[in-house]
């Protein structure tokens, strides 16, 4: 039987608060700019990321609730004289299917995009493009599109303000090769985020992801609100947060309807 949404939303919060409490010390003054970077998924630095979305409603009939976990790694690497980062993504997806009510558990498709980072005069503003390949990994036909997709992937994250950063994340992805008789996939994305902080490291925002099917005119558009965490272990610094997410718009069955999305996010300095 699937949590109802307010229940969810505590149950994530109170987790969220659980892990900062007891010996989790602010950031210094000094450890503004590990802050201010701690959410640009251009920052020069090898990352690992922990990610969930608790989804308690699906749009369509079913009614059911469902879970995305994701792990994430991401590392800048030198060509040459090119600056590239590397990130790749597993999710871990339990989803309903059926009027029955019944879910399907597993992995999901792997996907990795490399993103050339163009010089912008401003170490402050990044600015990336670069090829994304998704892998048919899933456990389950009902778990993944059963086909391999090329793509591209753009980023842009602009942290000229310590108080304020902004940025988007924008994707493309179509299928190739054999689909086994599948329609062939053709997915965008557009995550626009942006971040306030509210000093001693914690923060607020969001980064939802609109998504647009060209292949069946679905789209999801949600908005969330974030409260989040930054401080500092040793040589990583650490990123919590919880993000309550509502859509706004949407087309189309088998989308979030409401859902929670939380993370702990690391970041290893060297």
């Amino acid at each position: 039987m699937p949590l109802n949404l307010n229940r969810s939303y505590l149950v994530a919060v109170l987790g969220f608060f659980w892990l900062l409490s007891d010996n989790v010390a602010a950031l210094a003054q000094s450890d503004t700019e590990a802050a201010a970077q701690a959410n640009n998924p251009l920052a020069n630095i090898t990352a690992f990321n922990l990610q969930n979305y608790y989804i308690d409603e699906f749009t369509g009939p079913s009614g059911e609730s469902g879970n995305q976990f994701v792990l994430r790694y991401a590392k800048p690497v030198s060509v040459g004289n090119s600056q590239w980062l590397i990130r790749a993504s597993l999710p871990y997806n339990s989803f309903p299917f059926g009027a029955n009510g019944s879910t399907e558990s597993g992995l999901g498709d792997f996907d990795v995009f490399a993103a050339y980072q163009i010089n912008t005069g401003d170490p402050a503003v990044s600015f990336a493009i670069g090829p994304q390949l998704v892998a048919p990994t899933a456990t389950s036909d009902l778990l993944g599109s059963d086909q391999w997709q090329l793509g591209l992937a753009n980023v842009y994250f602009n942290a000229k303000s310590p108080k304020f950063q902004y940025g988007y994340l924008l994707t493309w992805r179509g299928g190739f090769g054999d689909t086994d008789g599948k329609p062939r996939v053709s997915l965008g994305a557009f995550q626009p985020f942006a971040f306030y902080q509210l000093g001693q490291g914690w923060y607020t925002g969001g980064a939802p992801i609109w998504t647009y099917n060209f292949q069946n005119d679905a789209y999801s558009v949600p908005l969330g609100v974030r409260i989040g965490k930054v401080f500092k272990r040793n040589k990583t610094v650490f990123n919590l947060f919880v993000e309550p997410q509502w859509s706004v718009a949407d087309r189309g069955a088998g989308l979030p309807k409401t859902q929670v999305y939380f993370a702990v996010n690391m970041q290893f300095q060297e």
